[in-house]
């Protein structure tokens, strides 16, 4: 095992006197091509292009001697620290950080970023940071050959954002663009680049927040919100039970895409969206349209509303992780499931509607609950029922057979 393993940060700066001390005892520097060409790196030392970080661990752990890494920006933010400190190595490491390349990237901008959230985008994590750029007003992206600006800004269709897109910074060669996200896809951009993603509201950090990234103290209290909250104007299947019981059966959370299909108010929309999830809401009534858009402005969150009926409406929509089905029935609900979602939720008003729906999730592959859900409001200065109302509650949970089909 290597006797001393140093990991550097670098942004272009010069090498501070702990870095320089550290590469001129090194019989071993692993770093990218660009940091290898460093003149404080040693002529004798072995050298490794750091690919992948688990094969450097490999070789760095039979290594006898002393060894250096090297990585743009904080090594330990999104860096290789993680990966060297894995126990599978075991290697304990000495951190000299740098700027990171995140802080770098707004600094170039002229912006705050304590309230921004930050995603790394690669392949198997591309639509996840996507869904979390739809979702808030302001987040930047470590992005990824194959998952960098052009991919982010197609995944985008129809969200309006503006894209700061920051290539190789500190080095002669950084440049700082700034684009709308639907030009992001016309022009081939360099790596590595961060990308500053930014639209919607301003948030409620904007005047000094206390926690890093989205408060998630803002807005009043609950998980859902009395019908007065939203104007007052709710079908039954928007009513505050049954919107609770479907919010609590799909547990909407950052990095998810909900379609709220039948938005009516935009009440389960909007308390999804404060959840952090990124949202479309659906509706076939304009006027529906016209509210969930008032809604979600009045509490501050980012919604796609789309007009149109379901389930024609669905078919260029992007891929949910989870549904509700306010309205249209099991036709709407089979062509959903068709969607694979790793859960849908809906409701009947009869047993026969209830039974409908159940077997088509059933044959979509779903696991299939049903519950009968009741409730009663009391007047309590009179301790009179005021209101009253019953539904069958259905959720779809997608089967790990299924969910490999």
């Amino acid at each position: 095992m290597a006797d001393r393993v140093t990991v550097i940060g670098w942004d272009g700066s010069p090498l501070t006197a702990a870095a320089r001390s550290a590469l001129g005892a090194a019989t071993l520097v692993a770093g990218a091509a660009h940091h290898l060409a460093l003149p404080e790196v040693p002529p004798a030392a072995e050298r490794i292009r750091l690919g992948s970080v688990a094969l450097a661990a490999r070789r760095i752990a039979g290594h006898r001697g002393t060894a250096v890494v090297l990585a743009d920006g904080d090594p330990g933010f999104f860096g290789v620290v993680r990966t060297l400190r894995a126990p599978e190595f075991g290697l304990e490491v000495e951190v000299v950080p740098a700027v990171s390349s995140v802080a770098a990237a707004f600094a170039r901008a002229g912006m705050p970023w304590d309230d921004a959230q930050v995603v790394v985008a690669h392949r198997r994590t591309l639509r996840r940071a996507v869904n979390v750029c739809r979702a808030h007003t302001k987040v930047a992206v470590l992005t990824s050959p194959g998952a960098g600006p052009a991919e982010l800004g197609l995944l985008l269709e129809g969200v309006h954002r503006t894209f700061v897109i920051c290539e190789e910074l500190g080095t002669e060669r950084e440049q700082v663009t700034v684009v709308t996200s639907d030009k992001a896809a016309d022009h081939t951009w360099r790596d590595p680049n961060v990308v500053i993603v930014i639209g919607g509201p301003a948030g409620a950090a904007e005047s000094g927040g206390w926690i890093a990234g989205r408060d998630p103290g803002t807005g009043p209290r609950g998980w859902t919100l009395p019908a007065e909250s939203y104007g007052g104007l709710m079908s039954e299947s928007e009513l505050e039970p049954l919107r609770a019981a479907q919010l609590a059966r799909l547990g909407p959370r950052v990095g998810d895409l909900v379609w709220d299909i039948g938005c009516g108010s935009g009440a389960f929309a909007t308390e999804a969206a404060r959840a952090g999830a990124a949202v479309i809401a659906v509706d076939r009534d304009p006027q529906a349209c016209s509210r969930t858009e008032a809604n979600a402005r009045a509490f501050g969150v980012q919604l796609q509303i789309v007009h149109g009926t379901a389930p024609h409406v669905l078919e260029n929509l992007p891929e949910p992780d989870v549904v509700r089905v306010g309205g249209g029935g099991a036709a709407v609900v089979s062509a959903v499931a068709d969607r694979r979602p790793q859960c849908i939720v809906t409701h009947a008003a009869t047993r026969d509607d209830a039974e409908l729906i159940g077997r088509g999730l059933s044959e979509h592959g779903y696991d299939v609950e049903c519950s009968l859900l009741q409730s009663v409001e009391l007047d309590t200065r009179a301790w009179t029922e005021r209101e009253r109302s019953v539904a069958f509650l259905l959720t779809g949970q997608l089967g790990r057979r299924a969910a490999s089909r």
